[in-house]
Protein backbone atom coordinates (compact mmCIF):
# COMPACT_ATOMS: atom_id res chain seq x y z
CA UNK A 1 0.00 0.00 0.00
CA UNK A 2 1.49 3.41 -0.93
CA UNK A 3 2.87 5.35 2.01
CA UNK A 4 5.09 8.40 2.36
CA UNK A 5 8.52 7.44 3.67
CA UNK A 6 8.29 10.27 6.23
CA UNK A 7 5.34 8.39 7.79
CA UNK A 8 7.29 5.14 7.79
CA UNK A 9 10.20 6.97 9.43
CA UNK A 10 8.03 8.37 12.21
CA UNK A 11 6.52 4.99 12.98
CA UNK A 12 9.88 3.23 12.91
CA UNK A 13 11.54 5.84 15.12
CA UNK A 14 8.79 5.63 17.72
CA UNK A 15 9.15 1.85 17.81
CA UNK A 16 12.93 2.05 17.99
CA UNK A 17 12.75 4.41 20.94
CA UNK A 18 11.45 1.54 23.05
CA UNK A 19 14.58 -0.52 22.34
CA UNK A 20 17.26 2.18 22.49
CA UNK A 21 17.08 4.67 25.35
CA UNK A 22 19.97 6.72 23.97
CA UNK A 23 17.82 7.91 21.06
CA UNK A 24 16.64 11.50 21.35
CA UNK A 25 14.78 13.51 18.71
CA UNK A 26 14.98 17.18 17.81
CA UNK A 27 12.65 19.02 15.44
CA UNK A 28 12.46 22.55 14.05
CA UNK A 29 8.74 23.33 14.43
CA UNK A 30 7.66 20.76 11.82
CA UNK A 31 7.10 17.61 13.87
CA UNK A 32 3.60 17.11 12.50
CA UNK A 33 5.07 17.10 8.97
CA UNK A 34 8.30 15.19 9.60
CA UNK A 35 6.28 12.72 11.71
CA UNK A 36 8.72 13.00 14.59
CA UNK A 37 5.59 13.83 16.58
CA UNK A 38 4.99 10.08 16.85
CA UNK A 39 8.18 9.77 18.91
CA UNK A 40 7.28 12.89 20.92
CA UNK A 41 3.96 11.43 22.00
CA UNK A 42 5.61 8.27 23.34
CA UNK A 43 8.77 9.81 24.77
CA UNK A 44 8.15 13.49 25.59
CA UNK A 45 11.19 13.60 27.87
CA UNK A 46 13.47 12.64 24.97
CA UNK A 47 11.97 15.02 22.41
CA UNK A 48 13.13 18.60 21.92
CA UNK A 49 11.06 21.09 19.96
CA UNK A 50 13.63 23.68 18.88
CA UNK A 51 11.34 26.05 17.00
CA UNK A 52 12.20 27.69 13.69
CA UNK A 53 15.91 27.64 14.53
CA UNK A 54 17.56 24.92 12.48
CA UNK A 55 21.11 26.07 13.19
CA UNK A 56 20.47 25.89 16.92
CA UNK A 57 18.89 22.46 16.49
CA UNK A 58 21.93 21.15 14.62
CA UNK A 59 24.31 22.50 17.24
CA UNK A 60 22.27 21.01 20.07
CA UNK A 61 22.12 17.66 18.27
CA UNK A 62 25.90 17.66 17.91
CA UNK A 63 26.30 18.33 21.62
CA UNK A 64 23.91 15.54 22.53
CA UNK A 65 25.80 13.15 20.27
CA UNK A 66 29.14 14.04 21.78
CA UNK A 67 27.58 13.40 25.21
CA UNK A 68 26.67 9.84 24.19
CA UNK A 69 23.13 10.19 22.89
CA UNK A 70 21.91 9.14 19.42
CA UNK A 71 20.08 12.23 18.16
CA UNK A 72 17.76 12.38 15.15
CA UNK A 73 17.45 16.01 13.98
CA UNK A 74 14.48 16.53 11.67
CA UNK A 75 13.20 19.21 9.30
CA UNK A 76 12.38 19.71 5.63
CA UNK A 77 15.36 18.80 3.47
CA UNK A 78 15.81 22.34 2.12
CA UNK A 79 15.65 23.98 5.57
CA UNK A 80 17.96 21.44 7.19
CA UNK A 81 20.70 21.42 4.55
CA UNK A 82 20.31 25.16 4.16
CA UNK A 83 22.33 25.32 7.39
CA UNK A 84 25.23 23.66 5.61
CA UNK A 85 27.95 25.61 7.41
CA UNK A 86 26.72 24.44 10.82
CA UNK A 87 26.41 20.84 9.63
CA UNK A 88 29.89 21.00 8.13
CA UNK A 89 31.66 22.06 11.32
CA UNK A 90 29.46 20.87 14.19
CA UNK A 91 28.59 17.45 12.77
CA UNK A 92 30.83 16.38 9.88
CA UNK A 93 34.12 17.85 11.12
CA UNK A 94 33.36 16.86 14.72
CA UNK A 95 32.33 13.37 13.56
CA UNK A 96 29.27 13.71 15.74
CA UNK A 97 26.93 10.72 15.67
CA UNK A 98 23.93 12.74 14.49
CA UNK A 99 21.22 11.41 12.19
CA UNK A 100 20.00 14.29 10.04
CA UNK A 101 16.54 13.65 8.60
CA UNK A 102 15.40 15.71 5.63
CA UNK A 103 11.76 15.16 4.70
CA UNK A 104 9.71 16.73 1.88
CA UNK A 105 12.58 16.15 -0.55
CA UNK A 106 12.43 17.00 -4.25
CA UNK A 107 9.63 18.29 -6.45
CA UNK A 108 7.53 15.39 -5.22
CA UNK A 109 6.37 17.53 -2.29
CA UNK A 110 4.07 19.22 -4.81
CA UNK A 111 2.08 22.41 -4.19
CA UNK A 112 4.40 23.98 -1.59
CA UNK A 113 6.70 25.06 -4.40
CA UNK A 114 10.36 25.98 -4.80
CA UNK A 115 10.88 27.56 -1.37
CA UNK A 116 10.25 24.20 0.30
CA UNK A 117 11.53 21.75 -2.33
CA UNK A 118 14.90 20.26 -1.42
CA UNK A 119 16.53 19.64 -4.80
CA UNK A 120 20.20 20.27 -3.98
CA UNK A 121 20.46 18.50 -0.62
CA UNK A 122 22.08 15.28 -1.85
CA UNK A 123 24.88 17.23 -3.52
CA UNK A 124 25.54 19.13 -0.31
CA UNK A 125 25.52 16.11 2.00
CA UNK A 126 27.58 13.97 -0.39
CA UNK A 127 30.33 16.57 -0.29
CA UNK A 128 30.90 16.26 3.45
CA UNK A 129 33.62 13.83 4.57
CA UNK A 130 32.39 10.91 6.65
CA UNK A 131 28.65 11.53 6.15
CA UNK A 132 26.56 8.53 5.08
CA UNK A 133 23.69 9.43 2.72
CA UNK A 134 20.59 7.20 2.44
CA UNK A 135 17.31 7.54 0.54
CA UNK A 136 14.91 4.59 0.94
CA UNK A 137 12.36 3.65 -1.71
CA UNK A 138 9.34 2.41 0.25
CA UNK A 139 7.82 1.68 3.64
CA UNK A 140 9.60 -1.61 4.32
CA UNK A 141 12.98 -0.25 3.34
CA UNK A 142 12.55 2.96 5.33
CA UNK A 143 11.81 1.10 8.55
CA UNK A 144 14.91 -1.02 8.18
CA UNK A 145 17.05 1.95 7.14
CA UNK A 146 16.08 3.84 10.30
CA UNK A 147 17.26 0.92 12.42
CA UNK A 148 20.47 0.59 10.43
CA UNK A 149 21.32 4.28 10.72
CA UNK A 150 20.57 4.31 14.45
CA UNK A 151 23.08 1.48 14.87
CA UNK A 152 25.66 3.07 12.55
CA UNK A 153 28.38 5.00 14.35
CA UNK A 154 28.79 8.28 12.51
CA UNK A 155 26.90 11.19 10.96
CA UNK A 156 24.14 10.30 8.49
CA UNK A 157 21.65 12.03 6.24
CA UNK A 158 18.29 10.35 5.64
CA UNK A 159 16.20 11.74 2.74
CA UNK A 160 12.43 11.16 2.79
CA UNK A 161 9.33 11.85 0.70
CA UNK A 162 6.22 13.82 1.47
CA UNK A 163 4.19 12.01 -1.20
CA UNK A 164 3.15 8.35 -0.91
CA UNK A 165 5.38 5.90 -2.79
CA UNK A 166 4.48 2.42 -3.99
CA UNK A 167 5.88 -0.68 -2.35
CA UNK A 168 8.77 -2.08 -4.38
CA UNK A 169 9.96 -4.70 -1.88
CA UNK A 170 8.26 -7.93 -0.89
CA UNK A 171 8.12 -9.43 2.57
CA UNK A 172 11.50 -10.88 3.45
CA UNK A 173 13.50 -7.99 2.01
CA UNK A 174 16.61 -7.12 4.02
CA UNK A 175 18.17 -3.67 3.82
CA UNK A 176 21.97 -3.64 3.67
CA UNK A 177 23.60 -0.29 4.25
CA UNK A 178 26.03 0.52 1.43
CA UNK A 179 24.79 -2.13 -1.02
CA UNK A 180 22.97 -1.70 -4.33
CA UNK A 181 19.54 -3.36 -4.51
CA UNK A 182 18.76 -5.05 -7.84
CA UNK A 183 14.98 -5.11 -8.26
CA UNK A 184 14.76 -6.38 -11.83
CA UNK A 185 17.48 -8.12 -13.86
CA UNK A 186 18.24 -6.95 -17.39
CA UNK A 187 20.84 -7.04 -20.12
CA UNK A 188 20.43 -3.87 -22.22
CA UNK A 189 21.04 -1.07 -19.74
CA UNK A 190 21.40 -0.42 -16.02
CA UNK A 191 18.54 1.81 -14.80
CA UNK A 192 19.44 3.28 -11.41
CA UNK A 193 16.86 5.12 -9.32
CA UNK A 194 16.54 6.36 -5.75
CA UNK A 195 13.72 7.35 -3.41
CA UNK A 196 10.49 8.46 -5.07
CA UNK A 197 11.70 7.58 -8.57
CA UNK A 198 12.23 3.86 -7.93
CA UNK A 199 8.58 2.95 -8.49
CA UNK A 200 8.41 4.91 -11.75
CA UNK A 201 11.68 3.31 -12.90
CA UNK A 202 10.16 -0.14 -12.44
CA UNK A 203 7.12 0.99 -14.39
CA UNK A 204 9.36 2.31 -17.16
CA UNK A 205 11.22 -1.00 -17.30
CA UNK A 206 7.96 -2.81 -18.01
CA UNK A 207 7.17 -0.38 -20.83
CA UNK A 208 10.65 -0.79 -22.28
CA UNK A 209 10.38 -4.58 -22.06
CA UNK A 210 7.32 -4.42 -24.30
CA UNK A 211 9.63 -2.83 -26.88
CA UNK A 212 12.29 -5.50 -26.48
CA UNK A 213 14.56 -3.45 -24.18
CA UNK A 214 15.47 -5.24 -20.95
CA UNK A 215 16.50 -2.77 -18.26
CA UNK A 216 18.19 -3.88 -15.05
CA UNK A 217 16.49 -1.76 -12.40
CA UNK A 218 18.66 -0.94 -9.39
CA UNK A 219 17.50 0.82 -6.25
CA UNK A 220 20.32 3.06 -4.99
CA UNK A 221 19.24 3.47 -1.38
CA UNK A 222 22.76 4.24 -0.16
CA UNK A 223 24.11 7.10 -2.23
CA UNK A 224 27.19 7.47 -0.09
CA UNK A 225 29.13 5.27 0.19
CA UNK A 226 28.15 4.04 -3.27
CA UNK A 227 28.56 0.33 -3.98
CA UNK A 228 31.01 0.81 -6.85
CA UNK A 229 31.82 -2.89 -7.21
CA UNK A 230 28.15 -3.82 -7.70
CA UNK A 231 27.73 -0.92 -10.12
CA UNK A 232 30.70 -2.14 -12.15
CA UNK A 233 29.27 -5.68 -12.28
CA UNK A 234 25.97 -4.40 -13.65
CA UNK A 235 27.58 -2.09 -16.19
CA UNK A 236 29.97 -4.79 -17.39
CA UNK A 237 26.86 -6.79 -18.32
CA UNK A 238 24.65 -4.03 -19.78
CA UNK A 239 27.19 -1.52 -21.11
CA UNK A 240 24.96 1.53 -20.55
CA UNK A 241 23.61 3.46 -17.57
CA UNK A 242 20.62 5.72 -16.91
CA UNK A 243 20.12 7.39 -13.51
CA UNK A 244 16.80 8.82 -12.29
CA UNK A 245 16.34 11.05 -9.27
CA UNK A 246 14.07 13.74 -7.86
CA UNK A 247 17.00 16.12 -7.47
CA UNK A 248 19.26 18.23 -9.64
CA UNK A 249 21.43 16.08 -11.89
CA UNK A 250 24.43 18.06 -10.60
CA UNK A 251 26.03 16.35 -7.64
CA UNK A 252 23.24 13.95 -6.71
CA UNK A 253 22.99 10.21 -7.21
CA UNK A 254 23.67 10.63 -10.93
CA UNK A 255 26.78 12.61 -10.10
CA UNK A 256 27.98 9.89 -7.75
CA UNK A 257 27.47 7.28 -10.47
CA UNK A 258 29.23 9.44 -13.07
CA UNK A 259 32.24 9.87 -10.80
CA UNK A 260 32.41 6.14 -10.10
CA UNK A 261 32.10 5.18 -13.75
CA UNK A 262 34.72 7.71 -14.81
CA UNK A 263 37.23 6.24 -12.40
CA UNK A 264 36.39 2.53 -12.51
CA UNK A 265 34.29 1.50 -15.50
CA UNK A 266 33.70 4.07 -18.28
CA UNK A 267 30.32 3.61 -19.95
CA UNK A 268 27.72 5.75 -21.75
CA UNK A 269 25.60 7.56 -19.14
CA UNK A 270 22.28 9.44 -19.22
CA UNK A 271 21.19 11.35 -16.10
CA UNK A 272 17.49 12.16 -15.57
CA UNK A 273 16.41 14.71 -13.00
CA UNK A 274 16.22 18.49 -12.78
CA UNK A 275 18.36 19.92 -15.59
CA UNK A 276 19.66 23.25 -14.32
CA UNK A 277 16.18 24.42 -13.26
CA UNK A 278 14.17 24.82 -10.09
CA UNK A 279 10.88 23.02 -9.62
CA UNK A 280 7.49 24.69 -9.34
CA UNK A 281 4.18 24.37 -7.56
CA UNK A 282 1.77 21.63 -8.65
CA UNK A 283 0.47 18.18 -7.84
CA UNK A 284 3.22 15.61 -7.28
CA UNK A 285 2.10 13.39 -10.16
CA UNK A 286 1.80 16.36 -12.51
CA UNK A 287 5.29 17.58 -11.65
CA UNK A 288 6.80 14.13 -12.16
CA UNK A 289 5.08 14.01 -15.54
CA UNK A 290 6.26 17.49 -16.54
CA UNK A 291 9.87 16.84 -15.58
CA UNK A 292 9.95 13.35 -17.10
CA UNK A 293 10.25 11.46 -13.81
CA UNK A 294 7.12 9.36 -14.17
CA UNK A 295 7.21 5.92 -15.80
CA UNK A 296 6.22 7.07 -19.32
CA UNK A 297 8.68 9.96 -19.16
CA UNK A 298 11.55 7.73 -18.10
CA UNK A 299 10.69 5.20 -20.83
CA UNK A 300 10.58 7.96 -23.46
CA UNK A 301 13.94 9.37 -22.40
CA UNK A 302 15.59 5.96 -22.38
CA UNK A 303 14.08 5.04 -25.74
CA UNK A 304 15.20 8.30 -27.33
CA UNK A 305 18.71 7.90 -25.91
CA UNK A 306 19.07 4.34 -27.17
CA UNK A 307 17.68 5.13 -30.62
CA UNK A 308 20.49 5.29 -33.24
Amino acid sequence: MPKATRQSFGEALAALGEKEERIVVLDADLSCSTKSELFAKKFPGRFFQMGIAEANMIGAAAGLALAGKVPFACSFACFLTGRFDIIRVSIAYARANVKLVGTHAGIGIGPDGVSQQGTEDLALMRALPGVTVVQPADDRETRQAVEALAAHDGPCYLRLTRQPVDDVHAEGYRFRLGALDVLRPGRDLSLLATGGTVGPALGAAKMLAARGIEAEVINVHTIKPLDVDALARSVSKTGRVVTVEDHTVIGGMGGAVAEALGERHPAPLKRLGLLNVFGESGASDALYEKYGLDAPGIARSVGAWLRP
